[in-house]
């Protein structure tokens, strides 16, 4: 196992060297002979889900009931795909361009949907993706587009919905594009009304802000003659009363964004003009130190030196909170880059050492269609187990439920009753992890014994399942990551009477409890024996 300690390394060892030791742990996570990496219980494994243009999803416009049902259909394939690869948290692109996917009061609809500006597809399509996503224990965060607004072809398209003309105050055209005004009153006023609609009426799980920046020089876009540093502080006002929004309805739902992958030129490796502070105003370390984000997801869409000296620093910087760098799997198209399968997977090796609280991929289609056989090696490398959200250590709430009671194992059904709760929000709202082992109790802090995550109901069918594991275990969770003490399942070790040891039914004992067998229990003993007696002779040498 490759244990590099950048932050030591870079400040004792000479640039030269350093580029090399970098260029060598590159070439060893390339081998194949690296010996397999425990996997972690608490990760985020993310994937952005692009609506714009329908790249990701939807192809079929929703113009009928048959193309409806089509729609949604094509959008459950693809969660099945990201549940089979242990994906746990999908980032939705709900705001498009001034546009959205969901039935707002402020824009219109997108497109992607029906292929027409203004139109509904006759069903909520974000109200859909939450429950399919909920239903494969997966968060849904809505990804919004914040300050650009797309061409001008397209809000005139909107006629009278269209942003332009309902608040031109807030818009600027710079050559063909829109944008909003960072440095407009009403500007942070409007992006935080856009993410309280959507935290009041959907059972959301986080907002995710994209372009929360300044244009890029290349636009031409100008806001007067704002400084530098007025400028990011625009974008962090913006940042600020998002945050004072949401957390003040519910403060479970995680703030996130997308700023760019390196926030500034480091002492030895420069951004070449292209960072989140200077090129663009974005504070995004502060924003962390502050609280004002739970987590960010830097597009960190570079390889080798561009990559991994600028991962270690959003480490540094994190303040406790997680840092997914997002991967530009895109590259590994050869219509859009020339990347090798090692290039991703030095980046997941390293992104896990490292400890930033898991990765992100950008994005679907090029991980679903399992380009380079990325699809494969993740499900069998890197997510060979689910895992569960980091805590919100950092939130208002870090207390654990209350434990389930009552473990049942009946046939293939594995049940339980919901602890006891509080009258409020935050800890009504519980969900269960599921776990077994063939060793009893089970050790809930292994990856490997996690079977399901995101239960929301008191009972699970376990399939074939329960006749492969002989111990299970269920925590309650709430929606800041606090999970409570593990129930475990009963073991009665009396021995059964002789006449029934042998039958498959005595695994049952009183009141639903289960029984081990004979068998296992005089190995058990053996074992224990064994141990004592060469403990002894241990203390007598």
């Amino acid at each position: 196992m490759l244990n590099l300690h950048f932050r030591h390394i870079r400040q004792h060892v000479p640039h030269v060297l350093l580029s090399l030791l970098l260029t060598c742990t590159t070439a060893l996570l390339h081998a194949q002979e690296w010996s397999e990496w425990e996997q972690p219980k608490t990760e985020v494994r993310a994937v952005w889900l692009t609506t714009v243009k329908s790249l990701d999803w939807p192809k079929t416009k929703a113009t009928d009931a048959a193309s409806r049902a089509r729609q949604q259909q094509e959008l459950c394939r693809i969660l099945d795909q990201l549940q089979r690869a242990h994906i746990n948290t999908v980032l939705l692109q709900t705001r498009v361009r001034g546009t959205m996917i969901y039935p707002s009061k402020y824009e219109p609809w997108d497109d992607c949907l029906t292929g027409k500006h203004g139109q509904s597809p006759g069903y909520d399509p974000l109200a859909f993706a939450i429950d399919e996503c909920h239903k494969r224990g997966m968060e849904l965060h809505a990804w919004m587009v914040c300050i650009p607004l797309g061409d001008v072809r397209k809000q005139k398209a909107c006629g009278a919905q269209s942003i332009m003309r309902r608040r031109p105050e807030l818009c600027r055209t710079a050559g063909s594009e829109v944008f909003m005004i960072p440095s407009a009153r009403g500007t942070a006023d409007y992006i935080a009304s856009l993410c309280a609609e959507m935290v009041d009426n959907y059972d959301i799980d986080g907002i995710s802000l994209d372009y929360i920046r300044y244009p890029e020089k290349s636009y031409g876009f100008k806001d007067g003659n704002a400084t530098a540093q007025q400028k990011r502080d625009h974008i962090t006002r913006i940042v600020q009363r998002i945050h004072d929004v949401v957390k003040a309805r519910k403060p479970w739902v995680k703030l996130s964004s997308s700023p760019i992958g390196k926030y500034k030129d480091l002492s030895r490796y420069k951004a070449g003009g292209w960072n989140a502070y200077n090129a663009v105003s974005q504070e995004a370390q502060e924003w962390l130190r502050n609280n004002l984000q739970d987590m960010l997801f830097p597009m960190m869409y570079f390889r080798d030196n561009h990559f991994f000296p600028f991962l270690y620093d959003w480490k540094e910087h994190s303040y406790g909170h997680p840092v997914i760098p997002g991967l530009g799997i895109y590259f590994l198209d050869p219509n859009e880059g020339r990347w090798a399968l090692n290039d991703v997977r030095a980046q997941f090796h390293v992104s896990r050492q490292a400890e930033v609280g898991g990765v992100a991929l950008f994005r679907s289609a090029f991980f679903t269609r399992n380009v380079k056989g990325l699809y494969d090696c993740v499900c069998n490398e890197f997510f060979a187990y689910p895992a569960l959200q980091p805590r919100m250590t950092w939130s208002t709430d870090t207390v654990a439920p209350n434990m389930p009671t009552a473990i049942r194992l009946d046939g293939s059904v594995l049940s339980w009753k919901a602890p006891d709760t509080d009258a409020t929000a935050e800890q009504s709202y519980i969900y269960y992890n599921v776990y077994g082992s063939n060793v009893y109790p089970v050790d809930v802090n292994r990856a490997e014994h996690l079977i399901c995550t995101r239960v929301m109901d008191t009972r699970i069918d376990l399939g074939l399942r329960a006749g492969k594991t002989r111990y299970y275990a269920v925590t309650a969770c709430d929606r800041f990551g606090n999970e409570s003490a593990p129930l475990q399942e009963q073991v009665i070790i009396n021995l059964p009477d002789v006449s029934e040891a042998w039958k498959p039914t005595s695994r049952l004992g009183v009141n639903g409890t289960r029984m081990d067998d004979r068998m296992q229990l005089l190995r058990q003993s053996k074992s224990s024996k064994g141990k004592s007696s060469k403990t002894k002779r241990s203390r007598k040498r």
